[in-house]
């Protein structure tokens, strides 16, 4: 063991060690600026120490620091060994300039502080359990981060400005990112897998990605958005609508929506950002409608000089035998309009139908998709009237059990008939309730509703809301 108690000075100097040395600063350590300091034992800076880096220091074993009042100094930390090196003692070590470059990987046992420039060359970085955090300091960032070199575990970012933390699992990196913070703050992230209580959900939400999520907390600090993504190639992306996806967060024991608006294809790669939150935690991306079996894009209709006519657009058609518009005056009872056969050519497609039949008040239209097997399912139910409006007055708590919770938004009162459709259009239940502003109301659920996936239909003589509900 080698004990420093004296200033070395490391001008334009490089000092080869052996590598069974393991090298112990005890008094006051400095490396100059153009100086390198290296070797291929362990590195100790003890307690009570003082070690300055303005050059480069250069270490292939484990490091440790018991230093309390350690800085960042100007320099670069390259750690480029061949076996796991560790980086350990009772307090944080703290560099300008990291370069991780070792295939055998790293492992944080104590905290490890950037104020300048990570570079990932080689090798996974994990941290412990207890945690232990990467930490960039405000204006700290990285490059050459990947599938390969990226953070396995927790990393902190201290500051305001905008930052995508490199984390992932080890086999993907599956980065989320904070932009527009209103302040200074203390962020922590870490992604896990799988997504857990993912049952648990508040309308408008019916689902959530079930594969990942991401906790970010907030240590201190203010308002911020949050940005995720999906990559489908990596980790399977849910076939739904990009404009049905929300950032769901979670909260009081339920996932609930925060917001955002999606851009890509679920077919590939994609993001969204939320809004501007105050509360942090665990989030994944949520639905506001559950998948289809093919990606029906949109499925609109107006109500033109006596005619409806409905429009869809699809994307990655394969095996799909055909599509069944279906047609009703009450809601409840559908028959058939036409059918149209699929194109299956799995480019993205568009199709027309014009319904010339007449009527007086609502028409409900929904499309009956079903594959070569015979499987079905339905699309969300258009409604043809300009006297009703589909506004959503309600929030529905998902999932329900013996009974369903139905809260008004601010603004909303009076008397509300409801009913309970199968899939199918089956009614299985049905009434009224009172509601005033903001109240959550109870339905108690009848005993033969099994469990399932159910439409939800509430109206007035104002408005009409229709709502995806699973029951178990």
């Amino acid at each position: 063991m080698k004990n420093f108690y004296k200033l070395l000075l490391f001008s334009l100097l490089q000092l080869p060690l052996m590598a069974q040395d393991s090298i112990q600063n005890s008094g006051l350590l400095q490396i100059h600026s153009g100086g390198a300091f290296s070797g291929f034992g362990h590195f100790v800076n003890a307690s009570g120490s003082q070690f300055v880096n303005g050059g480069t220091l250069i270490l292939k074993r484990n490091l440790k620091n018991e230093e309390a009042t350690m800085t960042a100094g100007t320099g670069l930390l390259l750690l480029n060994g061949s076996i796991l090196q560790t980086i350990s003692g009772s307090q944080p070590f703290k560099t300008f300039d990291l370069n991780t470059d070792n295939s055998a990987g790293f492992v944080l046992n104590t905290e490890l502080s950037i104020s300048g420039t990570h570079t990932f060359s080689a090798g996974l970085l994990s941290t412990s359990v207890t945690p232990n955090y990467l930490i960039y300091e405000s204006g700290a960032g990285y490059t050459g981060d990947n599938d390969s070199r990226h953070v396995n575990g927790w990393v902190r970012k201290n500051g305001s400005e905008n930052f995508s933390f490199p984390v992932g699992d080890g086999i993907y990196e599956r980065k989320a990112a904070l932009s527009s913070l209103s302040a200074v703050s203390v962020f922590d992230c870490r992604y896990i897998k799988p997504t857990f209580n993912i049952y648990s959900l508040m309308s408008p939400l019916v689902q959530v990605k079930e594969n990942e999520y991401w906790q970010i907390n907030k240590q201190s600090g203010g308002t911020a958005s949050i940005t995720l993504n999906w990559d489908h190639s990596r980790i399977a992306m849910n076939h739904v609508l990009v404009g049905e996806i929300l950032v769901a967060y979670y909260t009081s024991g339920h996932w609930t929506s925060i917001g955002g608006t999606a851009s890509g294809n679920v077919l590939t790669t994609g993001s969204i950002t939320s809004n501007s939150v105050s509360d942090f935690g665990s989030h994944t991306l949520g639905y506001t409608n559950f998948p289809l079996p093919l990606r029906l894009i949109t499925f609109t209709g107006v109500r033109n000089n006596g005619i409806s006519l409905l429009n869809w657009h699809t994307d990655n058609e394969s095996n799909v035998a055909g599509f069944t518009l279906e047609r009703s005056f009450n809601g409840v009872q559908y028959s058939s309009a036409g059918q149209i056969a699929a194109k299956n050519s799995g480019n993205p497609e568009e199709y027309r139908f014009p319904d010339q039949i007449s009527y007086n008040g609502n028409a409900y239209y929904r499309l009956k998709i079903t594959d070569i097997g015979g499987k079905s399912s339905y699309s969300p139910v258009v409604v043809l009237n300009e006297a009703l409006a589909g506004a959503d007055v309600f929030s529905i708590l998902n999932p329900a059990h013996s009974e369903m919770l139905v809260q008004a938004k601010p603004g909303i009162s009076g008397q509300f008939k409801y009913r309970l459709l199968s899939m199918a259009g089956q009614l299985f239940q049905e009434g009224a309730f009172q509601v005033t502003s903001g109240e959550t109301v109870s339905i108690p659920l009848n005993q033969y509703v099994a469990k399932g996936i159910y439409q939800l239909e509430i109206k007035s003589n104002k408005s009409i809301q229709f709502a995806k509900l699973l029951i178990q």
